[in-house]
C-alpha cells in the first residue's frame, strides 16, 4: 500500500500564531508545511515572502512544501531556497524557460515541484518528468482558499500516474484544491500520494487537526 503523505496549507491557519501552528501541524502527524506564496499577478491575491517562510523555519524540521505562484519566477528562486524552502514548485506559465528554472532549483539541492492549473496540459512539463521530485495537479484555479474542487483533474491525475508507473518515475502526486472528506479518497485512488488541505484540517471536527490529518490518510 502506498504510503499517502498530508501537507496541510498554513493559507488556513491562523495568521497570528502561525509558529504555533506549525508545532501543532507537526505534532498532529502532518508530515509537510505547505506554504501557499502568491504575488498579487500570476493569481489574485497577496500572501508571504521570505522573511516569514525564513522566521517560521526554527518552529519545525519538517520539509517546508513552497508552491510559488508568482510571475516571473526565476528571479526569486534564490530566495524562497535560502528562505528554508525544502520542496520549490513553480508554474510552466512563470517562467521563460523552464529547464533553467528546474536547475536554478537543484542548484539550491532542493526538491523540485511543477504544477498544472486546472486547464493546463500534461504535454506542457511532460519532457521534464525524469527531472522532477513532485507534480502538483491544481483541483481549484490558484488564489484563494476555500474552493471547490473541479472533478474534472480526477482523469489528469490518472493520466500523470499512468505516465509515472509506464516510465518508473519516482515524483510525488500532490493535490491541491477543495480537498475534503467526501472527495479525498476518489482524489487518492486516481493515483495522488500527497493531499494538501487547510480549511478540512484546520476546521472540520472543531479543529481536531490530529483527527483531520490521521482521516485524510486512510483509505
Amino acid at each position: 500500500m502506498k504510503k499517502i503523505k498530508i501537507s496541510p496549507s498554513i493559507l488556513s491557519a491562523d495568521f497570528s500564531q502561525l509558529g504555533q501552528e506549525i508545532k501543532n501541524l507537526e505534532n498532529s502527524g502532518a508530515d509537510m508545511i505547505h506554504v501557499d506564496v502568491m504575488d498579487g499577478h500570476f493569481v489574485p491575491n497577496l500572501t508571504i515572502g521570505p522573511p516569514v517562510i525564513k522566521a517560521l523555519r526554527k518552529y519545525t524540521n519538517i520539509p517546508f512544501d513552497v508552491h510559488l505562484m508568482i510571475n516571473p519566477v526565476h528571479k526569486y528562486i534564490k530566495d524562497y531556497a535560502e528562505s528554508g524552502a525544502d520542496i520549490i514548485t513553480i508554474h510552466p506559465e512563470a517562467t521563460t524557460s523552464l529547464q533553467e528554472s528546474i536547475d536554478e532549483i537543484k542548484k539550491f539541492k532542493k526538491k523540485v515541484g511543477l504544477s498544472l492549473n486546472p486547464d493546463t496540459k500534461i504535454e506542457v512539463i511532460e519532457k521534464y518528468l525524469d527531472q522532477i521530485d513532485l507534480v502538483l495537479v491544481m483541483s481549484v484555479f490558484p488564489g484563494f482558499g476555500g474552493q471547490k474542487f473541479i472533478k474534472d483533474v480526477l482523469k489528469k491525475i490518472e493520466r500523470i500516474s499512468e505516465i509515472k508507473d509506464k516510465n518508473s518515475f519516482k515524483f510525488d502526486i500532490e493535490v491541491d484544491g477543495g480537498i475534503n472528506f467526501s472527495n479525498f479518497k476518489e482524489v487518492l485512488e486516481a493515483g495522488a500520494n500527497v493531499l494538501v488541505s487547510g480549511t478540512t484540517i484546520f476546521k472540520e471536527n472543531n479543529g481536531d487537526i490530529k483527527k483531520n490529518i490521521n482521516f485524510l490518510k486512510t483509505i
